[in-house]
């Protein structure tokens, strides 16, 4: 039995916007922190809980693991679905993340289940924030994994609520929920493969006891909220401040940099720019207040003086598809 501390804790952790549920998915993998979710969730809302395991083909092991999660639900009374996927080449975790949460949300809108979860927990959060820490990444990768979001799956004409309820909850705790249960958790190596980037980062974390997961998880919650504020801030600037003619946009500058950097890349991409780094938009914003002349992603950039009346003009950046080059 889970105590109903427990139980009324993901109760609130799981709580759900009327027109999105319940009933509430869960995906399973068989592995401790999706089980705990599983126990977890069925506590709290029993009825009205469906799982799925998504069996990647990539290890020998993943169709008896995807069978051991249906033996657990099937003892338990939750529905379940195994959703075989085939995972694109390249960056595999990346790939099967991606082919992962497709099938998901497409199964589970089949069954008019518009919300589902994912077991990300506080010591995720935390390796997430110490790599993102460590690639030097801006405040939007700083923020970590985000307690909710909405997912439109491409085999479904529909939109999601993707909810991890879990991001106040330690790994520790979770095991533990398991192993009260009874269940011996699968094992998935990759979890401890130096390789994995994340791997890696699991194991200096467990090195340093100084550092606290569950602040780290929290921190990287109070930098979601400030990016809600800088996001903001940004959709002022680009109202007030964004002036578009003769096919490009006047942009009257000056602000915060975070302001700046966000208002310059809504500019840009809205001319055509595509998969730009915020990096990149800060070097060429540094270069138009140095004067200069900037282009990046097929558009150019300029500082110019823009005649707003007879007796005003403003000194603004000017922004526009670059000329074809020719031949």
């Amino acid at each position: 039995m889970i105590e109903e501390a427990l139980i009324a804790r993901v109760r609130a952790d799981c709580s759900l916007d009327p027109d999105y549920g319940p009933p509430l998915g869960i995906a399973v993998s068989g592995g401790p922190d999706s089980l705990a979710l599983l126990l977890l969730a069925h506590a709290a809302m029993p009825g009205q809980i469906h799982a799925a395991t998504v069996d990647h083909g990539l290890r020998p092991e993943s169709a008896g693991e995807a069978q051991f999660v249906a033996e657990v639900c099937s003892k338990i009374g939750v529905p379940h679905a195994i959703l075989p996927v085939t995972v694109e080449p390249g960056n595999t975790q990346a790939q099967a993340r991606a082919a992962r949460y497709e099938a998901l949300g497409t199964y589970f809108v089949h069954k008019c289940v518009l919300a589902f979860a994912t077991a990300h927990h506080a010591d995720d959060q935390a390796e997430t924030l110490l790599m993102r820490l460590n690639r030097g990444s801006g405040l939007a990768g700083l923020a970590g994994v985000r307690p909710w979001s909405i997912f439109f799956p491409e085999g479904a004409a529909a939109e999601m609520l993707l909810l991890r309820p879990l991001l106040g909850w330690r790994r520790a705790e979770l095991a533990q929920i398991v192993a009260d249960a009874g269940i011996v958790p699968v094992h998935d190596p990759s979890n401890t493969d130096d390789t994995y980037e994340r791997a890696r980062m699991r194991k200096a974390i467990a090195d340093a006891e100084w550092l606290d997961p569950a602040a780290m998880a929290r921190s990287a919650r109070y930098l979601a909220e400030a990016e809600e504020v800088v996001g903001r801030a940004v959709r002022d600037v680009v109202q007030d401040c964004c002036t578009w003619e003769d096919g490009g946009c006047y942009f009257q500058w000056g602000h915060a940099r975070l302001t700046e950097i966000g208002a310059v890349t809504h500019i840009l991409e809205r001319l055509g720019a595509r998969d730009i780094r915020k990096s990149e938009v800060a070097r060429m914003i540094d270069r138009l207040r140095a004067k200069e002349n900037a282009s990046l992603g097929g558009v150019l950039g300029r500082r110019m003086m823009y005649r707003v009346s007879d007796r005003l003009s403003r000194d603004v950046m000017r922004f526009e598809a670059e000329p074809a080059r020719k031949a």
